[in-house]
Formats: C-alpha cells, sequence, structure tokens
C-alpha cells in the first residue's frame, strides 16, 4: 500500500485533503489509528489526577480525535458525493466500530464524573458565555447518551447505538442502489412534451450510461421532476413516478421496510432506557420546541388550511384535465404535469420558457455576489485546490481582513452521488489553538446541461444550501464543538431558509437571470408573472412536507414502536389525517433519508417548518425596512451566522428581529391566509 495520506501533514490549499492520492484502501488503517489515539487522549483526560477544571477537562476534550475526526469528514463527504463498492463496504464494516468507540467516550465513567463535576459548580468558575453553554452542553450529551444509566443499561445503549449504525448505513445504500438501478429509456417519439432543457439533460443521461442516441430519465429528482411536469405520456409518467415512489420498498437484499422496523424498535427501546415514553420525546427535549406537542401544534396550524388550498388546486386540475381528454381522477404522476398547465394558462408562464433565463452559472454569481452585499465577503475562484471530481469548483472566501475559509461547490447529479442536496465540512472552524479556517462544501444534484438551466425551485434549492454553507464559513467561535452548524436541529435551517429570500429580491432577478443564448434580461413581465405566481401550487406543495413531518412524528411518538408492515403504517396514517389521495408524501417511509439512514432529522423532520416561522419573519424585518440590504439587519443576521452553538437560538433571534418570532409571515408566505 502506498504512503497513507491521513499520515501526513497536507500541504495543499487551504491543507484541503489531497484527493487524487486518497484511495479507499487509506481509510481502514486511518480509522483504526483515529480511534486508537482518540482513546488514548480520552484516558489521559479521565484519569488526570489533577482536580478537574475547564481547561485540563472540556478544552483538552476539545482537542482530542484530531485524526479521527479528519479521517471521518473526508470519509463521510467521499461516501455521499463520490462513492463507490470499496467504499461502501468500508462505510458497512466502520460504521458498528465506530458507533462503539463513540459509546465507550461517552459512557467513560471516570471522564463524566470530571465534567459532572464541573457541571455542578459551573456558576462558580468564572467561565466566558461560550465556556459555560459549551460545559453545560457537553454534560448533557453525556447524559442523554446514558452515562448516568447502571452498567448492564450502559452496555444495552451500546449495543442499541452499535446496530443502529449499521441500519442507518445500509438504509442509505439500498436507496442509492435503487436510485442508480432504475432508467427509463425513451426514443424521440416518446418525448412529446418536454422542453429543450428536460431533452437535453435526458440526452447527456443517457450518454453518461453508453447509450448515444437514446435518452434516460433517472430516479435523481432532478430528473424525474421536470419529467412529471411536461411529459405529455400519462402512461409514461405513471411508470416514472410509481418507479421514485417505490425506491427502498423492492424485496431482497434492498429491502427498507424490514430496517425501518428493527430501527424504530431499536429507537423506542433507547428512550424507555433514558426514561421517556418515546423517541420523539427523548429527541424533542434537546430543541428549541421541547416536545412533540409543540412540534405537532405547529403542524397541525397549517394542515387544515393546506388541505382546503389544496382541494381548490385539484378543482383547477380536474378542470384542466377534462379539456385534455383525460376522465380518470387526478393521480400522483398527474399533478406536476396539470399544475404546470395551470400555471401557464393562469400566468401565462411556461417552465419551458423560463427556464433559459435561470443558468446555473448565473445563479451560483447571484449567491456568491448577494453574500457580498449582505455580509461583506468576496469569493475568488481556485484552480488550483485538488477537488474530488472534475464537477467540483472550489472558491477563497475573503472578507476585509483576508481569507476566511474555502467553499467547494458540487451541483451536478451522477452515479454514486445520493440523492437531494446539502451541505457538509471537511474541516470546521475554530480558534482555540490558533485560526483554523473551515472547508465547506455544498451539494445540489441538478441534471448537467450545455448550458445547465434550473427551474425556479432549483435556484431556491441553490440558495438553501449556500445558507448552510454560509453558517459553516462565517462562524467565529473558539470550539470546534461549536462550530457552524453545530446548533439544535431545529434552528439549524433559519440560516439556510432566511437566505432563500434574496434568491427572487426583484433586483437580483433583474441583475442575474438572463438568457442563456442572448444575454438578454428576464424581461420585466415575466418577472412580474414569476413573482406573482410564488404561492401557485403551495396547498400541493405544504401537503405534501407537512405530511411527511407529521408521519414522523405519528412513528416516533408510539409507544410500541413495532412496526411489521411500514406499508400498512402509512396507509393508516393517512386515512386517518385525511392526506389527499392525489397527493404523494414527498419521501415515503422506505426512502426517507432524513429519517432513517441516520438519525439526526429523526422525529425532526418538522425543523423545517418551524424553521420557516423563524426565515419568514425575519425576512419581514427586511421587508418593513424597505431594503433587502439594510446594513444594521444584516449585520445582526450576520452575528446569527457567526455564532455557532455559544449562545440561545432563541436569544440570538431576539437580537436579531427585537421581539419573538410570530406565524403570521409564515401563513402568509405559503398563501394559507391573506397577507396584511
Amino acid at each position: 500500500m502506498s504512503e497513507n495520506p491521513f499520515f501526513e501533514t497536507w500541504n495543499t490549499p487551504f491543507e484541503v485533503p489531497p484527493f487524487a492520492r486518497i484511495q479507499a484502501e487509506h481509510f481502514p488503517p486511518a480509522y483504526d489509528r483515529g480511534m486508537r489515539e482518540h482513546a488514548a487522549e480520552i484516558a489521559v483526560i479521565a484519569s488526570d489526577p489533577a482536580t478537574p477544571n475547564f481547561a485540563n477537562t472540556i478544552e483538552a476534550l476539545e482537542r482530542s480525535g484530531e485524526l479521527l475526526t479528519r479521517v471521518e469528514q473526508v470519509f463521510h463527504n467521499l461516501n455521499s458525493s463520490a462513492t463507490n463498492d470499496a467504499l461502501d463496504a468500508i462505510a458497512r464494516d466502520y460504521a458498528p466500530k465506530l458507533a462503539v468507540h463513540d459509546m465507550r467516550v461517552k459512557l467513560d465513567p471516570k471522564l463524566f464524573a470530571r465534567i459532572d463535576a464541573l457541571y455542578k459548580t459551573r456558576d462558580t468558575l468564572g467561565l466566558a458565555t461560550d465556556q459555560l453553554r459549551l460545559l453545560e452542553r457537553h454534560h448533557l450529551r453525556l447524559v442523554r447518551a446514558g452515562a448516568q444509566l447502571g452498567p448492564e443499561q450502559k452496555a444495552r445503549m451500546s449495543g442499541i447505538t452499535e446496530r443502529l449504525a449499521t441500519l442507518h448505513t445500509l438504509f442509505g445504500q439500498n436507496v442509492l442502489h435503487d436510485e442508480d438501478e432504475w432508467q427509463l429509456m425513451l426514443d424521440e417519439g416518446d418525448l412529446d412534451g418536454l422542453p429543450e432543457f428536460s431533452r437535453a439533460a435526458a440526452a447527456s443521461a443517457a450518454r453518461e450510461r453508453g447509450l448515444d442516441g437514446r435518452y434516460v430519465i433517472t430516479l435523481a429528482r432532478a430528473s424525474v421532476e421536470p419529467f412529471l411536469m411536461f411529459s405529455a405520456r400519462r402512461d409514461l409518467r405513471q411508470q416514472a413516478y410509481e418507479a421514485w415512489a417505490a425506491r427502498g420498498y423492492h424485496q431482497g437484499k434492498h429491502a427498507n421496510a424490514p430496517l425501518i422496523a428493527e430501527i424504530m424498535q431499536l429507537r423506542a427501546e433507547q428512550a424507555r432506557l433514558l426514561g421517556y415514553d418515546s423517541y420523539a420525546a427523548y429527541r424533542l427535549d434537546d430543541t428549541m420546541a421541547k416536545t412533540p406537542e409543540a412540534a405537532g401544534h405547529l403542524l397541525e396550524q397549517v394542515w387544515d388550511g393546506a388541505k382546503r388550498r389544496a382541494a381548490a388546486e385539484r378543482a383547477e386540475l380536474t378542470e384542466a384535465a377534462r379539456e385534455d381528454g383525460v376522465n380518470a381522477p387526478i393521480a400522483p404522476w398527474d399533478w406536476r404535469y396539470y399544475a404546470e398547465k395551470v400555471r401557464q394558462r393562469k400566468y401565462a408562464l411556461d417552465e419551458g420558457a423560463v427556464k433559459p433565463y435561470f443558468v446555473l452559472d448565473n445563479m451560483v454569481r447571484a449567491a456568491l455576489d448577494t453574500a457580498g452585499r449582505l455580509f461583506g465577503i468576496s469569493f475568488v475562484a481556485r484552480p488550483d485546490c485538488p477537488v474530488y471530481h472534475p464537477d467540483v469548483r472550489a472558491y477563497e472566501v475573503r472578507d476585509a481582513s483576508g481569507a476566511i475559509g474555502l467553499f467547494l461547490h458540487d451541483n451536478f447529479a451522477r452515479a454514486g452521488k445520493r440523492s437531494g442536496a446539502w451541505m457538509s465540512s471537511y474541516r470546521d472552524q475554530q480558534t482555540l489553538d490558533g485560526e483554523v479556517l473551515p472547508i465547506i462544501v455544498n451539494n445540489n444534484n441538478f441534471a448537467k446541461g450545455d448550458p445547465t438551466l434550473l427551474s425556479f425551485d432549483d435556484a431556491r434549492t441553490l440558495f438553501h444550501e449556500f445558507g448552510h454553507g454560509l453558517h459553516g464559513l462565517l462562524s467565529r467561535v473558539r470550539y470546534p464543538s461549536q462550530s457552524g452548524t453545530s446548533v439544535r436541529r431545529d434552528f439549524v435551517e433559519f440560516p439556510s431558509q432566511v437566505f432563500e429570500h434574496w434568491f427572487d429580491v426583484p433586483e437580483n432577478l433583474r441583475r442575474y437571470a438572463t438568457h442563456y443564448r442572448t444575454g438578454e434580461p428576464l424581461p420585466e413581465e415575466l418577472l412580474q408573472k414569476l413573482l406573482a405566481a410564488r404561492n401557485f401550487n403551495q396547498g400541493f406543495a405544504t401537503v405534501e412536507y407537512t405530511a411527511c413531518a407529521m408521519l414522523d412524528l405519528d412513528l416516533h411518538t408510539r409507544a410500541d414502536a413495532g412496526m411489521t408492515d411500514i406499508e400498512a403504517a402509512e396507509k393508516e396514517f393517512a386515512a386517518r389525517v385525511g392526506m389527499p389521495p392525489e397527493i404523494g408524501f414527498r419521501h415515503r417511509p422506505a426512502h426517507f433519508q432524513h429519517l432513517f439512514a441516520g438519525s439526526g432529522y429523526a422525529a425532526g423532520y418538522y425543523a423545517y417548518m418551524w424553521a420557516e416561522v423563524l426565515e419568514a419573519d425575519g425576512f419581514a424585518a427586511f421587508k418593513e425596512a424597505g431594503d433587502p440590504f439594510e446594513p444594521g439587519l444584516a449585520a445582526r443576521l450576520k452575528a446569527i451566522y457567526s455564532a455557532g452553538d455559544t449562545r440561545d437560538p432563541m436569544e440570538l433571534y431576539r437580537e436579531f428581529r427585537g421581539r419573538d418570532p410570530a406565524i403570521g409571515a409564515l401563513l402568509a408566505q405559503r398563501g394559507l391566509v391573506a397577507a396584511e
């Protein structure tokens, strides 16, 4: 085996990983050494004969595990963005090993005794605000992992965590398998209704699969959703939709239903061990919402209004279908198609005419320039930086003081890259022992074209993920555990969702939405139509999302979480809440990676709506000021992005807004009530 890059100093720009040298074979020995070194560091901290203090316990803990963190960050990102069979095998092998290692640290009795002693005397230690919060969060993290349990319960908690790590990994790999395996091959005669950009993307997907002269629709959202929106072939739309909805449900070794059953049982047992009635109660106890009831109440406030609006939308779609000679009820594979027809008729908007103005490169520039105007930063292309795939673009991020981080932008769908859009990091910002600059990555899954043209929603997604990216890039904290997005789950979406608003600020659209051929700006008439249509189809969108969030809470509040038939549970829930049959769940359980490919959003998918209350109310402040770039508000908003987890999120929000958030702006934003 070649020399292992993980055991060397990286002399690359920003010490970015030397991707060309990193091979799958390097990860196992690096993981093994990283865990050994971390375990030894924890043993030194836990066995220190000196009286516990903040420096020899909490700060020492923050310094521990440097190699392991480096290996984990690189592996996690590559396994998400550029995986292969070798990386998948390592993920299956090391997920349980890493879980066991993590639990050994969290359940170390001597380590907890030191932290507990500090916690009990925290008000006498003279700690700074960020230090006090760090101590409290470390203590809570260990308590919630089971540090106060008896030996047998600790052993069981470790076993549950180890098994869940394996199940989460398998779940995500099964979804990716189904997405990579399925394709809908089309000939020229099957393209009726598809605009040029969709045909070009389908041709590009075919070429990537060695099918020159054909067209391919994949299960990447950027491929299948435009097909469902434009294809005049109802039979093909049905094929595509049913394949999309069936991800994870196929029988055999890639079936996810059995994994869900075991995951749910283990999570319920985990919660009971910690004294909670349900997994939802356990998870939400450490959130802004605090209880399943509070999160559920928020969702209930929009559910009935969303269904009423969706019913009105369905009536319009049914009329359009009748005019088209379709007398059958609107089906899930019809909704997007007839919604586009109604949108064209109602607002004289044709997605095929709109999309040429939303060129990926221009939308990227819009996001970067907007961040510059708001937060005083700039982005300089760094083609000399190593990247893990030719699709990736690297930017040095600068402010008045100099470089503050590196930003990697990975925008295209491809085999071996999981679906969806997400932000992650190769290194987190901190200043504990000198300035450490962040290396942040944004992933999207746009269908590659020449040029790549985005839908209005695609462009908004780009801004959303870039908001997460800014949360990591603008971080200004002392301790690694508090860096960037290391905040409560139902606050982490606020910085991303509020940044979406600058996408459709009229002056941004006038400047950056230009035709890919002529360079002409978006016509004013078309711009006004787009703005007028922002609430179009919001009944559908709200039902599609809210149903998933309610299902998540419903599943995770069950005291007996035995789930022998997840499809039956899904159908029972849909009937109980009155789910419109013509609207499918945005994520059905067997491919709901937010919930089952990890625990990050388990019992927490409501967080997007919770954050939307904050962001709708927050951006309303800029509207009230009459300036989307008002300097005082922008500075206070930047303070939220920079604070990480150094302070309580509601305190940060109140300092920005001057009061608690109100739900009215969200209801108006989604068109569920008239705007005031």
